[in-house]
């Protein structure tokens, strides 16, 4: 059944005109008309006899409403399902990393904001996506930066360090002469109708970035390792932010226009869109690791625009090349504009492949258009998953300018950019270690494995990282100076735990177990904390400072304190009501009020305890002696014989790992006699 119109429908139905005979007939409401089917049986007779001596002529029952809407949804729903498999058996819906028999070509431009104290060609301050400045403020906004007539750029040459920097993070060959041409289009976000860029000739060209298979999260396809060329990083000038309102009405904030930006420009070199993603995520490590950007994808100070096309292929991958004649028969290619994280990267490709490959396939099956023609260049937008469902979609914006559309010309107010080689060597020897070179680091010498660098890397824009590196080195310290030795690498891998796990849980688990300070004697209920985040910044403080966190995993791993106590001392931390600075109670204080040290039982009171927990458990016992405990060690039942330990022992005087290993000489000792008496 079709739709009914909602306003000719309420009218028939709810102001109490239902009953009349000609709002249901086919000439009373004709957008009602559907409604025939579903009137009462008084309403379909012609007769004005009685009903006792008239029959009623034969016809099929009438079908509810209800059940008419419901047979409408299952048939719309099989239909799409489908359609679903049949694009999923040609490989339309695939949502893997290739389509058998096509080419996906994935080129990247990535706009990165610069960390810089002005803007690009005025003195008016610089703002960062995480500010919360007033819109067009007057300390934001220069009248060069809003077109005012007879405004002339001023270049600030402050901005090309952190440019010069990022082009360096990207093994980038730094030009000597730079120059910056006017690219003409016309939107209510760009003033001057023009935006100053260097398309002719870029600050920097022929650059590269590596990625690799165990630590970037790359596509199986693509083996092990990557490199992306970038073709040149230029220089350019932001517009300003278009904020959206109620009723199409839009609002222009100028404090983003004129902002100093790189646009990195790679060359179609990607073929999976996990390694897309891996390459956005890479640049944007690169460029927060120099200090180049201000911020990363996901707050605004990054946005990437992805470039795809496909192609048939015979051969599958063999049949790729990288030369220029091998690019020259590329296809048609779309871009999707101003994805803002790394999952839009992927999703945006993925959906943007499928629709390609369904166009092309289409066109060949009517065959009456090429399948080159199928695709128009055009530029197109990106919707998610979680409003346009299934696999998200990408729409059309504009069709797609090209170098003419853009009149280029060299910009006739700014000289060219002149940069001494001496400038430049000095930001290499200053530029610290590469990323990869810090991950390596953390491998070969934190004993942390890949999986645990990459998300200590990934965590707070890299300030996790940098708090890990001070509690390491505050922990160290503290156990140099207990035992006079230098710690090993066990350490380093015990503090990462807590750094990345312990900490995290702050953030999630609702509740501490105790209250530890001042307030401790007045309630001895769980307080909720109202904190929901740690506050870490790119420097590497937070919530919980180094020398409180230093101090709790400095007792626990002496083995002073347990487990559970020093988790509710973080909390306690967490709250505010441990703190190191003065007028608070300090970890040790607090630990001394509440007598928290851990005062362990002997090895010989473990003994003890463990057989007791033994001592009536003959048929568990009996599971460590058969022949299968020689294949598979039973330790389900070791952890039960364990807990049972430390519910006999002293509250807060066992300790678990030593509970386990008397349990298991405990247990070794039976097997031993019992094979014995049964010999």
């Amino acid at each position: 059944m079709a739709g009914l119109p909602a306003r000719p429908l309420g009218r028939c139905l709810f102001r109490g005109r239902s009953a009349r005979r000609t709002l249901l007939w086919a000439g009373g409401c004709p957008q009602c008309r559907p409604l025939l089917a579903f009137r009462h049986d008084r309403f379909s007779s012609t007769s004005t006899t009685s009903p006792t001596t008239t029959t009623p002529p034969t016809r099929a029952l009438p079908v509810s409403l209800r059940k008419q809407i419901k047979d409408e949804t299952k048939a719309r729903k099989a239909k799409a399902a489908q359609q679903k498999g049949s694009a999923a058996g040609s490989g339309l819906a695939h949502r893997g990393q290739t389509v058998p028999g096509w080419e996906l070509t994935v080129g990247i431009e990535i706009h990165a904001q610069l960390n810089t104290a002005h803007k690009l060609f005025s003195s008016a301050q610089a703002t960062s996506p995480l500010s919360e400045s007033e819109p067009n403020a007057p300390a934001h906004v220069a009248f060069f930066d809003v077109a005012l007539p007879g405004a002339q750029p001023i270049f600030q040459p402050a901005t090309l360090i952190p440019a010069i920097r990022a082009a360096l993070a990207l093994g980038c060959t730094i030009q000597p002469v730079s120059r910056f041409d006017r690219k003409h289009y016309f939107h209510w976000d760009q003033p001057a109708g023009y935006q100053l860029t260097q398309y002719y000739e870029p600050l920097a060209r022929d650059g590269h970035v590596d990625l690799y298979g165990d630590r970037d999260g790359i596509a199986a396809e693509d083996g092990d390792h990557v490199r992306v060329a970038i073709v040149q990083v230029q220089m350019e000038q932001d517009t300003a932010k278009t904020v959206a309102q109620p009723g199409g009405v839009h609002w222009l904030d100028y404090n983003r226009v004129g902002m100093p930006l790189v646009e990195i420009i790679t060359a179609p070199q990607l073929h999976h869109p996990a390694t897309a993603a891996a390459f956005v995520r890479k640049v944007q490590q690169l460029l927060v690791a120099v200090d180049a950007c201000t911020s990363g994808l996901e707050a605004g100070g990054l946005r990437a625009d992805v470039n795809v096309s496909v192609r048939r292929v015979a051969g599958g991958d063999s049949e790729r090349g990288e030369d220029k004649a091998d690019t020259e028969r590329l296809g048609v290619r779309t871009e999707i504009k101003n994805l803002n994280s790394f999952r839009a990267v992927e999703d945006a490709i993925i959906a943007e492949r499928n629709r390609q490959i369904a166009a092309i396939m289409a066109a060949e099956a009517a065959g009456h258009v090429s399948p080159r023609d199928a695709i128009v260049s055009e530029t197109r937008g990106w919707t998610p998953p979680a409003f346009a469902g299934d696999e998200g979609k990408t729409h059309r914006l504009r069709g797609k300018e090209g170098e003419v559309d853009y009149r280029y010309m060299p910009d006739p107010d700014l000289g060219p950019v002149v940069i001494d080689e001496a400038l430049v060597r000095f930001l290499q020897l200053t530029l610290g270690a590469s990323p990869d070179a810090e991950m390596d680091d953390l491998i070969d010498n934190f004993g942390l494995s890949p999986t645990d660098v990459a998300a200590l890397m990934a965590l707070d824009g890299g300030g996790r990282a940098q708090y890990y590196y001070d509690v390491v080195e505050a922990v160290e310290q503290r156990l140099a100076a207990a035992t006079g030795a230098a710690p090993g690498v066990e350490v380093r891998a015990f503090v990462a735990n807590w750094v990345l796990h312990q900490l995290g849980r702050l953030t999630s688990d609702r509740h501490a177990s105790v209250n530890i300070g001042d307030d401790a004697a007045a309630s001895t209920t769980a307080t909720a904390t109202t904190t929901t985040s740690l506050d870490m910044t790119p420097e590497g403080r937070c919530r919980i400072p180094v020398a409180c966190l230093a101090d709790i995993l400095a007792y626990r791993y002496q083995g002073r304190i347990t487990a559970g106590v020093a988790k509710e001392l973080l909390f306690a931390v967490f709250r505010g009501d441990v703190t190191d600075t003065d007028g608070g109670p300090s970890v040790t204080d607090a630990i001394a009020a509440e007598r928290l040290w851990f005062d362990e039982i002997s090895a010989d009171e473990y003994a003890a305890l463990a057989q007791e927990a033994i001592a009536d458990e003959a048929k568990t016992l009996k599971q460590f002696a058969s022949p299968a405990a020689q294949k598979k060690y039973p330790h389900g039942k070791l952890q039960y014989l364990v807990g049972k330990l430390l519910r006999l022992g002293p509250e807060g005087r066992t300790d678990p790992q030593n509970a386990e290993a008397a349990v298991r000489a405990a247990v070794a000792r039976w097997v031993e006699d019992s094979q014995r008496h049964t010999a």
